[in-house]
């Protein structure tokens, strides 16, 4: 695990290419603490840097970037690639190269042999890496199939620049970029920025599954991208590929594919473990990696001052049963409050899923133990967890048959009472047995009620600020996405095209982005074993009630856990890792997001429309609605502008305008 960045640019001496490369490699060293190398091609043209974590071949033999037996490739690489001692085995033994000894020299290996389309085909992992082809003049960038690993990359001016975050591409001096008003709004609208827009114009991320290739011919470079995977062509094969067994049969199937993925996953040279928080994602993990395991796991888990949100005696009660090694780790709004200030530095880019807060806690008290940790990550999204899935085509269909009239007036019953309002007289009913935060839920469902259709109701379900955007200077509406359009009018279910859709969105643009900067941050290389495309298909292929029923979803998950651990530990209302963000913004964070929110500062920046914020926020302090969510993106923002106020600049005194063209620069030596 690791990170890199490097630049396509008019030629630079050595001297000056050395330095700059020196700069991006440093601002990548919380992704690699243990190593570092940079290299610069002999015309200046092309420069690579890295930092290295060490997790498997500890010493010199793994170091970045790499260059191929032939000299003909460069390799700067962040990942695993979890088969590659079975790869290395398969290589052909006529081959004058010689035996990979490591996963970046076996990539490399792969390149040179069958090429890198063939190569990719073959490797199972999470990876992102610039490919530099010293023969043909050609750059690739690549990215994991399912988006685990980050990729950003953008023309400033002549120069290419790219790189695992934001950060290596703003310390180059070409860097120019303003901000992008449109991905402002997408992250006021679904707490993150929606791949392939980043915080910066003309700035993209590469989207899982894609290659970005640059080459130069005819005095300029030719750039294209190229999808070598996409997880909407594997669900159409997948389903053309229907799993034909019983559901017995189906989790003997399931169980032999998790112990196949998770064993590859628990290889590394360095300690070892798991997050934890007795869900039953990371249960079943942790009860897999158990069963291999000859010594008890080490698991680490998150415990909560607020007990509406505190999971933590499940975890516990999971890892006893387990018999685990582990670390609770107690989380207090002292915490919050010290952390919060770091939370811009480790997102690189604002990011507002307000479960970071305990996500970046849990990393740092694993990273004092281990150095690899294997998370559930993925479980929902694939074998269809979270609870819209199972309520979305109810409150669809319910809105099918009562006229909008009807409906807008129980919505606006349904919010005449306060969120704290409903826990408190639903407290005393049945109903309210063994559920928490109700009167938010309710709230939620209000909104739901108005909704025209399946994919207006899935809208509202992922969307905040749905009256209307508080972002001022949009230039015009948000473009729509192919790949979703493609989707929605596909014959999928209704609860398939949401998971689908969440596979593509919100998967690698809020939880795979939460936790690998979190964990990065300290130098902590997380893994998720569900995120495995073999085990995608395979469960793309059961039939759907396989995975999600009128029982709530995950069904085979927990048909396969219950063979580790007694039901009564893991069936209960699904909490998520969550914390108690409005309350704190009420309590002891009100003076912190007062400032954030201040509107002569709101009026002074103008990014912002004064009255439409602070009218949530005072609508939020009295606690008529809890507006925690569309106040936390906004608040993120806000301390990410502080942030990069204070941040090191190479060039402080250029303008952050930029051309919105992609340039094709002409006067580049071959």
């Amino acid at each position: 695990m690791c990170g890199f960045a490097g630049f396509l640019s008019p030629a630079v001496s050595r001297d000056e290419g050395n330095l700059v490369l020196r700069r991006m490699a440093d601002s990548l060293s919380p992704r690699g603490p243990d190593d570092e190398g940079i290299w610069l091609s002999e015309s200046g043209v092309v420069g690579l840097a890295h930092r290295r974590l060490s997790v498997i071949g500890l010493g010199g033999e793994g170091r970045q970037p790499m260059t191929s037996s032939s000299g003909r490739y460069v390799i700067a690489y962040n990942g695993e690639i979890y088969n590659y001692k079975r790869l290395a085995l398969q290589y052909p033994n006529e081959s004058s190269l010689q035996p990979p000894h490591s996963d970046t020299a076996l990539l490399l290996t792969l390149i040179e042999t069958y090429g890198l389309n063939q190569a990719l085909d073959q490797v199972v992992g999470m990876f992102a890496f610039a490919l530099w082809d010293c023969l043909e003049n050609r750059l690739s960038l690549v990215r994991d199939r399912l988006g685990e690993k980050p990729l950003y990359f953008g023309w400033q001016g002549d120069t290419f620049l790219f790189g695992s975050t934001l950060a290596p591409l703003r310390v180059h001096p070409a860097w120019n970029a303003a901000l992008d008003h449109q991905a402002i709004d997408r992250l006021v609208r679904s707490n993150y920025i929606q791949s392939p827009s980043s915080i910066h114009v003309g700035i993209n991320q590469l989207l899982p599954g894609q290659g970005l290739e640059l080459v130069w011919q005819g005095g300029k470079w030719n750039q294209r991208s190229w999808q070598y995977w996409s997880a909407t062509k594997s669900v159409e094969k997948a389903r053309a590929n229907r799993y034909r067994g019983d559901f017995t049969s189906a989790t003997d199937r399931l169980e032999e594919q998790l112990l196949r993925v998770v064993g590859d996953q628990m290889v590394a040279d360095v300690p070892l473990g798991a997050f934890l928080s007795g869900g039953v994602d990371s249960s079943l993990i942790v009860a897999v990696m158990q069963r291999i395991s000859s010594r008890p796991v080490k698991t680490f888990t998150i415990a909560f001052d607020d007990m509406a949100y505190d999971e933590s005696l499940y975890a516990e009660a999971v890892a006893e049963h387990l018999g685990t090694s582990h670390t609770t780790y107690r989380m207090s709004h002292l915490d919050a409050i010290e952390i919060i200030p770091k939370l811009s530095a480790i997102y690189d880019q604002p990011f507002a899923d307000a479960s970071q807060i305990p996500t970046a806690l849990v990393a740092h008290a694993a990273r004092r133990e281990v150095t690899v940790a294997l998370t559930g990550d993925g479980g929902d999204e694939v074998f269809g967890g979270y609870s819209r899935y199972r309520w979305a085509p109810r409150v669809s269909a319910f809105s099918s048959l009562v006229p909008e009239c009807l409906r807008s007036l129980l919505g606006s019953a349904l919010t005449a009472l306060s969120p704290s309002a409903w826990d408190g007289l639903l407290r005393i009913l049945p109903i309210a047995s063994g559920h928490s935060r109700l009167g938010e839920k309710i709230h939620k469902l209000s909104g739901l009620l108005l909704a025209g259709s399946q994919r207006d109701t899935y809208k509202k379900y992922s969307t905040f600020w749905l009256g209307g955007s508080p972002v001022r200077g949009l230039s015009c509406p948000g473009q729509s996405n192919p790949t979703q359009e493609f989707i929605w009018t596909s014959n999928l279910t209704f609860v398939e095209k949401m998971m689908l859709i969440d596979t593509i969105t919100y998967l690698p643009d809020d939880i795979l982005v939460k936790v690998d900067r979190a964990s990065m941050s300290v130098g902590l290389e997380t893994r998720s074993p569900f995120l495995d495309h073999q085990l995608f298909e395979f469960a793309w292929s059961l039939p759907n009630n396989y995975r999600v029923g009128s029982k709530g979803g995950k069904l085979i998950l927990r048909n396969l856990l219950s063979r580790y651990v007694p039901s009564s530990l893991i069936e209960r209302p699904k909490s998520g890792f969550a914390v108690p963000i409005g309350r704190y913004l009420r309590g002891p964070l009100r003076d912190w997001a007062e400032g954030l929110l201040d509107p002569h500062r709101l009026s002074r920046e103008g990014l912002f429309d004064v009255r439409v914020v602070r009218g949530a926020w005072q609508e939020h302090l009295s606690g008529r609605r809890n507006r925690q969510y569309d106040l936390w993106s906004i608040l993120m923002f806000q301390g990410w502008l502080d942030h990069m106020s204070a941040a090191p600049r190479c060039n402080p005194h250029v303008e952050t305008k930029f051309n919105m063209g992609l340039p094709e620069p002409s006067t580049y030596p071959s």
